[in-house]
């Protein structure tokens, strides 16, 4: 084989594969390719996803507003029943107070 034979043969060879690999990409492109079938599913699962999220948004949203409202509640009602035990402490002291007076006076008499 002479040189411009080997040339030849050479560039013929590179010339099948290039066209073997440009067959091949174009089978992988349309075996590949998304239908506007498939498109149109995508967007609505975009929509949706979209839509949950807002959902999920204002949900957290009134999760985080329902417990401030409910953590100001429980610290109004445990300001409340603190009140409401030192009223009872006083009450039960000052009722003590009364026993004991009432004692006494009853002592003095007999």
């Amino acid at each position: 084989m002479n040189r411009p034979e080997f040339i030849f043969a050479t560039a013929l060879i590179l010339l099948v594969f290039f066209f073997l690999g440009w067959f091949a990409s174009w089978l992988i492109h349309r075996l590949t390719r998304v239908s506007q079938a498939d498109m149109g599913e995508l967007e609505q699962m975009a929509q949706a996803l979209h839509e949950a999220e807002e959902t999920r948004d204002r949900a957290v949203a009134y999760a985080e507003s329902r417990e401030a409202e409910l953590t100001n509640h429980l610290s109004q009602t445990e300001a409340e029943l603190r009140a409401a035990m030192d009223g009872l402490r006083d009450a039960r002291r000052e009722a003590e107070e009364l026993r004991d007076h009432i004692e006494r006076m009853q002592k003095r008499i007999e």
